[in-house]
């Protein structure tokens, strides 16, 4: 299925863009006419993708690193905006929370929650008439992720979810939308070993109401609505693409 939004002339960051969400939205953002910069740690990863549409400007940056996110910005202000910003960067490690030190749960919230908080306060600084900043949650960040062991990452997308909500409410006066997708089971290199495993992926069939895994363009609709005039109304939404998971 392919979708379009009219994006022409909209400067669109993208971070977490070397891999799965995040690389495939800066296609689908791309193909919808927005100038989009690419935003991730993987250099080669960033050239391979612009190389294949002239429309993505790579930039490297790691989210953690504050003078790394202003320059980020101050780049997206050279090509006129930014105008649309989503927050795609994160990581999450399947381990028992006994099993996880204190230092591997901080490293998780400071990727996951507080890159997020450190890149979309940027772009608010940079977004003067105003703006829509899209952060990827997770349906891990409204339900616990058991029999699954991944307490770290539920508590920093838990974090995202109320973030995203609070931002929303609190700028709203300033012009600047701030909503989040949460998405469910969906190709990545996050899953990549639960997809390979057949066990996992009866388990995720059997629980999920529609019976199977998400496709990467399952989730376009909720990113064009909400980087598009079509989403002026709506800010501190919590967007859940799961195929019914948290509906149980």
């Amino acid at each position: 299925m392919t979708l379009h939004a009219d994006l022409a002339g909209r400067v669109v960051v993208v971070t977490g863009a070397s891999s799965g969400i995040g690389r495939h939205f800066c296609r689908v953002l791309a193909d919808s006419g927005a100038t989009v910069v690419a935003a991730a740690r993987r250099t080669g990863r960033l050239e391979e993708l612009a190389a294949a549409r002239p429309a993505i400007v790579p930039v490297t940056c790691d989210v953690t690193d504050p003078v790394a996110v202003d320059e980020l910005m101050a780049r997206a202000r050279e090509l006129g905006g930014p105008h649309v910003v989503v927050n795609a960067a994160g990581y999450g490690d399947a381990k028992p929370a006994l099993e996880t030190s204190v230092e591997e749960f901080r490293d998780t919230l400071e990727v996951d929650l507080t890159g997020t908080f450190s890149v979309a306060r940027a772009a608010a600084k940079a977004m003067p008439d105003g703006g829509s900043i899209i952060n990827i949650a997770s349906i891990l960040g409204l339900v616990g992720s058991w029999p699954v062991t991944q307490a770290a990452y539920c508590a920093a997308k838990g974090g995202v979810v109320n973030l995203t909500r609070q931002l929303g409410a609190e700028w709203a006066r300033l012009g600047i939308r701030v909503n989040a997708i949460a998405p469910g089971f969906f190709p990545s290199e996050q899953t990549d070993e639960m997809f390979a495993d057949e066990k996992s992926m009866a388990f995720l069939g059997r629980n999920t109401p529609m019976g199977r895994v998400g496709r990467l363009d399952e989730l376009d609709g909720a990113l064009l609505l909400l980087a598009s005039s079509a989403s002026t109304f709506i800010t501190g939404q919590i967007i859940a693409v799961d195929g019914g998971w948290t509906a149980r």
